[in-house]
């Protein structure tokens, strides 16, 4: 399930290298920032998204790491390169299989058949099961020899790239600073990148203004430029000190704004038909759209999504169809940059409204 969007995003506005390798002096902060309250629009620098905040607002960060997910691998003589993606109950791995594209990157395989098995750098192998999903044949469980693929990773592996990057950066480039080492190695097959323009400096002036924190958990599976398919189930995790946090300022004057879709899809899967949220972690398989509506989230804080993404339907139950429209216009005339590196889209109320969440009728 998809939303269409009457636009096309040309080649120039993907952002092919992060923004402090543009110029020097540059950081993590000194992207753009676009700002919808309905179909309000107005443009800004990120680092002036303290002042766009204010005292009692909530910010619910996702602290997932990111791992060195890409590995090398060989089909017969054939080259290919295996993302790992998510980590099974069962010691599976969820694997995206990928055709080197002799520029460094790599392009979508066609297909694949149970009993295909994978020889991965290091001498480790890798049999391709079933599908993850009878809706696609792009993720495959598959079974490795070595059950240590967190060992793997870290010896061999490299970050996951598509090709609109100019090339392979360091797994630091794909870390935010929200995120923390897990006790049991895992992580997100990709960046949970709206975080990503915050620096350590920020993090404190927002404190400093009242504004505070929830953090929780999301590992993300592989997304797939091309597919654009809605996500898959992921490992998710809510505190009970986010949860109490959320609930508390709900229930006062203060917004709650997600910091990502990742963050939205965690604290939305904790959330009950009342719209209180309680400590919850397991695996969520959650779709939030329009017709499910959202129950905690007042504002998102997010990158641009292409046109045929699936997370633009969470945009649009965030903030509605008109003001997403009006957004991406306003983002192709003003040139933001697209993708992981790219600029950044707070969405928030329109000023003296209430964001109604969906009740005990959601869906």
């Amino acid at each position: 399930m998809t939303t269409e969007m009457r636009i096309e995003v040309p080649p120039e506005l993907s952002a092919r290298v992060p923004v402090e390798q543009r110029g020097p002096g540059l950081g993590r902060d000194a992207v753009r920032l676009l700002v919808s309250r309905g179909t309000e629009v107005s443009h800004h620098a990120f680092v002036e998204l303290p002042r766009l905040l204010r005292a009692g607002d909530l910010l619910v960060v996702n602290t997932s790491p990111t791992r060195a997910a890409a590995v090398d691998g060989r089909i017969g003589h054939a080259r290919v390169v295996v993302h790992f993606s998510t980590r099974g109950d069962d010691g599976r791995w969820a694997v995206e299989l990928r055709d080197p594209d002799g520029r460094g990157t790599t392009r979508a395989r066609a297909g694949g058949h149970a009993g295909t098995e994978v020889r991965l750098a290091g001498g480790g192998r890798l049999v391709l099961e079933e599908p993850l999903s009878r809706r696609s044949e792009r993720l495959w469980w598959g079974r490795p020899s070595d059950p240590d693929v967190v060992g793997l990773l870290g010896r061999h592996g490299r970050p996951i790239r598509y090709s609109y990057t100019d090339r392979d950066q360091p797994l630091s480039v794909y870390q935010t600073v929200f995120a923390l080492p897990s006790a049991d190695g895992a992580g997100s097959a990709e960046m949970p990148s709206a975080a990503r323009p915050f620096t350590s400096r920020m993090v404190a002036e927002l404190v400093s203004r009242g504004v505070q924190f929830a953090p929780i958990t999301l590992h993300t599976g592989v997304a797939s430029a091309e597919a654009h398919e809605p996500p898959y189930p992921e490992r998710f995790a809510v505190p009970e000190t986010s949860a109490r946090l959320i609930n508390a300022v709900r229930a006062g004057d203060g917004r709650v704004v997600a910091v990502g879709t990742t963050a939205v899809r965690a604290v939305e899967s904790a959330a009950g038909a009342d719209g209180a949220v309680r400590a919850r972690k397991g695996w969520t398989d959650l779709v939030v759209t329009p017709e499910r509506g959202v129950r905690v989230v007042d504002g998102l804080l997010t990158g641009l999504h292409e046109p045929e993404a699936s997370h633009l339907l969470m945009l649009e139950a965030v903030a509605g169809r008109a003001a997403i429209d009006r957004g991406y216009e306003e983002a192709l005339a003003g040139r933001y940059l697209w993708h992981e590196f790219g600029d950044a889209h707070l969405i928030l109320p329109q000023e003296g409204h209430h964001t109604e969440h969906c009740s005990s009728n959601c869906l």
